[in-house]
């Protein structure tokens, strides 16, 4: 985006307001989020058309998701992220934090294995059982992406050319939403991805990407120097200092990397604590089945024992009648050749 407005005149200060009034909501990429929620809720319909149950929390969070990319990339925030890198770190936090998260608990995939045809279906597994999505999935590559993204960025010479180039600036804004989907959906674990992993786990890494957000955000606050170089004072606002703005834009991408981190590390308790009680209670039943079974087999058999101790005490008594009649017949023998 430009600094400046149509007119020719500069952007009028950053405020919460000019994320509305700066807005420029009819693009390729508002028809892209447009087409990506019809494609959900049209899956939805289909579902529940047919008496499967799909639940509305899932639905509600997967259209945040995409609420949330169109704040990042169609309200004001596009317009100032390359006139103040605190908006930029913003709009970063949201792409590659914010809307990924929101996007993984939609559990979109899910959804599409439900409700296309075995066609599509099969085309899906394929992808999600390939090479290359067993090596993106696997914790150490995406755990990677995720925490060295961010360091090549902004320390080396590619965000000066984000800066220069609106083309390499909408890239680097797909790569930060496809790398934050690569790391926390597998984390939130809903969609069948591949190389699932266990909670402990799950955990593990998200409390160590924590540091690389604090170390990188007091990086910036602290630095001597300007990220993107001559860019910001080239533009000569008369409303904000560059080394104070970039001071603010190392703070919020501190605090909002501990905040997303702590809401993930109590969101994956909550996940580990559900499926332990669901765990716990598959083994109850388990259980219960297996002394059902016992008990129905220790019935069978006492029945069965009783059926022969009663066939037993019905042949004996066969034998003593039998023995009766040839006494009396012996004695009726006996008496007749008297």
């Amino acid at each position: 985006m430009s600094v400046l407005a149509l007119g020719g005149d500069q952007l009028p200060p950053f405020s919460p307001a000019t994320v509305l009034t700066q807005a420029e909501p009819v693009s390729v990429r508002g028809l892209l989020l447009l087409l990506a929620a019809g494609v959900y809720l049209w899956g939805v319909v289909r579902l529940r058309a047919r008496g499967d149950r799909w639940p509305a929390g899932r639905t509600v969070v997967f259209l945040l998701g995409l609420g949330a990319l169109g704040v990042a990339t169609l309200s004001g925030i596009e317009t100032y992220d390359d006139t103040l890198l605190s908006v930029h770190m913003v709009q970063h936090m949201i792409l590659s934090m914010v809307a990924p998260i929101l996007l993984a608990l939609g559990a979109p995939v899910t959804l599409a294995l439900r409700t296309v045809s075995s066609g599509p279906r099969r085309v899906v597994l394929a992808v999600l059982h390939s090479p290359v999505a067993k090596v993106l999935t696997f914790p150490l590559v995406n755990f990677g992406l995720f925490v060295v993204s961010p360091f090549v960025l902004y320390f080396s010479g590619l965000y000066r050319i984000t800066l220069e180039y609106a083309w390499v600036h909408d890239l680097v804004h797909l790569h930060f939403v496809i790398v934050g989907c690569l790391f926390f959906w597998p984390l939130i674990g809903i969609d069948p991805l591949p190389g699932r992993m266990s909670y402990p786990l799950r955990a593990l890494l998200m409390f160590l990407s924590t540091p690389f957000h604090t170390v990188l955000g007091l990086t910036v606050m602290q630095s001597t120097s300007l990220f993107g170089g001559d860019w910001y004072p080239s533009l000569g606002l008369t409303w904000s200092n560059p080394f104070d703005d970039q001071k603010v834009a190392g703070g919020i991408l501190w605090a909002g990397g501990e905040f997303v981190a702590v809401g993930m590390l109590g969101a994956l308790v909550f996940q580990w604590m559900r499926a332990s009680d669901k765990e716990a209670r598959r083994i109850d039943r388990a259980l219960d089945r297996a002394e059902a079974e016992e008990a129905a087999a220790a019935a069978a058999a006492a029945s069965a024992a009783g059926d022969v101790a009663t066939g037993g005490a019905g042949l004996a008594g066969a034998a003593g009648d039998l023995g009766e009649a040839v006494g009396s017949a012996g004695s009726y023998e006996a008496e007749t050749h008297r």
